[in-house]
């Protein structure tokens, strides 16, 4: 099959398999540019197939040497439609980590189950025995608890609305958008879904079958943005779920710590995801800072971030370097302050006419196709593929 990306809205409905495998060995190759680290050797990574789960994954595999397990929820093809590009870099990524002699198997499943815990906490305890780093990367729209109960998450404001300059990804016309706000319960239904909760709950699940080692890193991502973000994510149902991550790491320190678990939180800078695509206001802003932080040479992609965090944050001698509320900046680039001096300066210019030249829509688009592996330029994608 010769497969071309189909894109609707801010989704591609396809994925390529060689293109993911390029975009998966490139991440590797730069990992190893950047020298090996005394670090983790067992690693599990919650939410192991795309972005900065994938990254930590490959950081800690082809950066520590280390043997991962990771658990991911990706559809295969059905032969008509091809696999979810989390499938294909789940392959890809095992490929190249036997190649290297490293152990790397991976669970395909609803992570928030109990289910796949105990098939997670079984696999360890047979392959691995234990764990001494647990990332948790999980980015789902939605999660069913124990009692089957169904919450869904929702990206929206608190108390009101928010109205900005918004970028419209099909024609690049700029006007603006309007986001709600979210009622009580769907902002409840969030932090459920996007909070701590589960976390905390992977924590106890590993800790009670006694398949921590006597050292455990456990880390969770954020993000805050600037100013300009804040109605949508520091004070929105997405910020309302972030604080109760930071609430859960200090909770899971409190526990645990005695038993040798060190929780963080790591805030990481923006990029272009899927979630953040659906979001008006923000792609936009992505792609003015995407070109004020090239130009200062700090811009950073998934690989890149989740490398220095590894290299010069978490894995150093002595106390890690956290903020007032004990977490990990690696947005500190990125909120710099010339940085966004800088970037909204343009924001206050940007327009429909001028959006191609003072804002980075081509490294947008760019770092868009790359997730779902199209647009390598040493990809052939007028040949057939085994999807």
């Amino acid at each position: 099959m010769i497969i071309e990306p189909k894109v609707k809205g801010f989704i591609c409905i396809t994925a390529h398999p060689e293109g993911c495998k390029e975009n998966v060995k490139q991440q590797i190759q730069y990992t190893k540019q950047q020298g090996e680290m005394q670090g983790p050797k067992k690693v599990l990574v919650i939410g192991a197939s795309t972005g900065y789960g994938l990254a930590s994954r490959i950081t800690a595999a082809f950066g520590c040497d280390a043997d991962t397990l990771g658990v991911m929820f990706e559809k295969e093809s059905n032969g008509k439609r091809t696999a979810t590009p989390g499938w294909y870099n789940t392959k890809a990524f095992e490929e190249f980590a036997k190649e290297d002699g490293l152990y790397a198997k991976s669970i395909n499943g609803d992570a928030f189950s109990q289910e796949i815990k105990e098939k997670v906490i079984e696999t360890i305890k047979t392959d691995l025995g234990s764990i001494d780093m647990v990332i948790y990367s999980l980015a789902a729209p939605r999660r069913t608890v124990a009692d089957g109960t169904t919450y869904n998450s929702v990206l929206k404001t608190v108390e009101k609305d928010f109205t900005n300059k918004s970028w419209n990804l099909s024609n690049n016309l700029i006007g603006e958008a309007t986001i709600p706000p979210a009622t009580r319960e769907e902002v409840e239904a969030t932090v459920k879904v996007m909070g701590g909760e589960d976390w905390a709950d992977w924590m106890d699940a590993l800790s009670e079958a006694g398949v921590l080692s006597e050292q455990v890193i456990t880390m969770a991502y954020s993000y805050i943005g600037p100013e300009l973000t804040y109605p949508v994510y520091r004070d929105g149902t997405i910020g309302m779920a972030k604080k109760h991550l930071l609430q859960s790491a200090n909770e899971i320190n409190a526990r645990l710590g005695e038993k040798g678990v060190q929780a963080y939180i790591s805030v990481n800078k923006a990029l272009v995801t899927q979630a953040s695509s659906a979001i008006p206001i923000v792609p936009l802003y992505f792609a003015v800072l995407y070109k004020v932080m090239k130009e200062k040479d700090l811009h950073e992609g998934c690989i890149e971030q989740m490398n220095r965090l590894f290299h010069e944050k978490l894995l150093v001698s002595g106390k890690v370097e956290t903020d007032s509320e004990g977490r990990i900046r690696m947005d500190d680039w990125e909120l710099q302050e010339d940085v966004q001096r800088e970037t909204m300066d343009i924001w206050d210019q940007i327009n429909s006419e001028n959006i191609l030249k003072i804002a980075d829509v081509e490294g947008y688009w760019e770092d868009f196709y790359h997730m779902f592996g199209f647009h390598f330029d040493n990809v052939d994608y007028n040949a057939e593929v085994e999807i």
